[in-house]
C-alpha cells in the first residue's frame, strides 16, 4: 500500500491573534470554526490533484509521469502538423567550423613557441572534425526544403536537442525557415537546448525510454554523424529494432565511413557469428549531406515508396531537391 505522504503545512491564518491557540496544538474540540476552516485549507489534501506537483513527483506516480511524457510531445506534433521525421544523431563535441578556428587560434596563442603542444593538436583535430558539423547543417537544410516549403511540417528534422551535431541539423533547418524538433533530457551535467530548435517543438524529458520512443515513432530515416556513447546507443538501438522486426525498416546512414569502420568492426561481428552478413545491409555510409540525402530518397524509390508514405496528401516521388 502506498505510504502516506507528509509535507510541511502552510502557516495558520493571520486572522488569529498572537495569543490565539495554535490549531496544531489545540485539541479539535476546543477550536473555533474559523480555526477549523484554516486547518482544512492548510491541509495537503485540499490541493487539487492536477495542481499538486509534490504528489506528481512521488515514486507511486511514475506511470502518470510516463503517460505525460508520451502525451505532451504527441499533442504538440499533432497541433503543428508533424507527421514524419528524419532523425539526426551526433556528438555534442562537434564544433562549428568558425568556433573550431577560433579555438585553434586561441590554442596557438596560448602555446607560444610550442606550436605542436597537446592543446594545439587537439584544436587541429577539432577543426578537422568540424566538417561533420557542416554535413549536419547542410542535411538540415535539405530536409527543411523538402516538401512545399515553409509551414509544411509533414517532414521535419528531429535531434536530441543539444549542441554539436544535433545543433548542426537544427541550425540547417532554421537556415531555410523550416521547423525542427529537439528532444532534450535532464542529465547530471545539464544540456541546454540549442537555440535553433522551433520553440514550440523543444521538449525536456525525464525518461530515456519515452525520449527514445518519440525518436522512433515518426522516423523515416536515421543519420548518424560521428559520436560517442549517446550516438552509439541510439544507432544500435535502432538497428536492433529493425533487425528484430520491432519496427519497420528505414534507411540508416552513417556519415564518415573512416570513422565508423574504425569505431565499430562490423565485419568482425559477422566473422564471429554475432550478426548475419545480411545485417550489414541495415545501414549505408555517406560522406556528404547530398550523398546522405540521395541515399535516403533512393532507399524509398527502390521500394516504390515515398518518404512521405502515411503522411497526408503525399507528393509524387519526383518531388526531390
Amino acid at each position: 500500500m502506498p505510504r502516506p505522504h507528509s509535507r510541511s503545512h502552510a502557516p495558520a491564518s493571520p486572522d488569529f491573534g498572537r495569543d490565539a491557540p495554535s490549531p496544531e496544538t489545540t485539541p479539535p474540540g476546543e477550536l473555533t470554526s474559523r480555526a477549523l476552516e484554516a486547518r482544512i485549507r492548510a491541509s495537503d489534501s485540499q490541493r487539487r490533484a492536477d495542481q499538486d506537483l509534490e504528489l506528481l513527483a512521488r515514486p507511486d506516480l511514475r506511470s502518470i509521469r510516463l503517460a505525460l511524457e508520451y502525451l505532451k510531445p504527441e499533442l504538440a506534433f499533432s497541433d503543428h502538423g508533424v507527421e514524419r521525421t528524419v532523425v539526426v544523431f551526433g556528438s555534442t563535441r562537434l564544433l562549428a567550423p568558425e568556433q573550431a578556428r577560433e579555438r585553434l587560434a586561441q590554442a596557438r596563442a596560448a602555446a607560444g613557441v610550442r606550436a605542436d603542444g597537446p592543446q594545439v593538436t587537439r584544436a587541429r583535430a577539432d577543426l578537422a572534425r568540424s566538417r561533420y558539423y557542416e554535413v549536419g547543417r547542410e542535411l538540415g537544410q535539405l530536409v527543411g526544403r523538402h516538401g512545399r516549403g515553409v509551414g509544411d511540417n509533414r517532414l521535419v528534422v528531429v535531434t536530441g536537442g543539444g549542441p554539436g551535431g544535433m545543433e548542426a541539423a537544427n541550425r540547417g533547418a532554421h537556415d531555410v525557415g523550416a521547423a525542427s524538433v529537439g528532444l532534450n533530457i535532464t542529465l547530471p551535467l545539464e544540456q541546454e537546448a540549442n537555440p535553433y530548435i522551433t520553440p514550440e517543438l523543444s521538449f525536456q524529458f525525464r525518461y530515456f525510454a519515452l525520449r527514445k520512443l518519440h525518436f522512433m515513432l515518426r522516423a523515416r530515416a536515421l543519420v548518424a554523424l560521428p559520436g560517442g556513447y549517446g550516438t552509439l546507443d541510439e544507432l544500435f538501438e535502432t538497428l536492433c529494432l529493425v533487425q528484430t522486426g520491432k519496427r519497420a525498416p528505414l534507411p540508416v546512414i552513417l556519415v564518415g565511413e573512416g570513422f565508423w569502420r574504425r569505431a565499430v568492426d562490423f565485419e568482425f561481428l559477422v566473422e564471429e557469428g554475432m550478426i548475419d552478413a545480411r545485417h550489414l545491409d541495415l545501414f549505408e555510409f555517406a560522406e556528404t549531406a547530398p550523398e546522405a540525402w540521395e541515399r535516403i530518397l533512393r532507399w524509398y524509390a527502390d521500394r516504390e515508396r515515398s518518404i512521405f508514405d502515411g503522411a497526408s496528401d503525399d507528393p509524387p516521388r519526383a518531388d526531390t531537391p
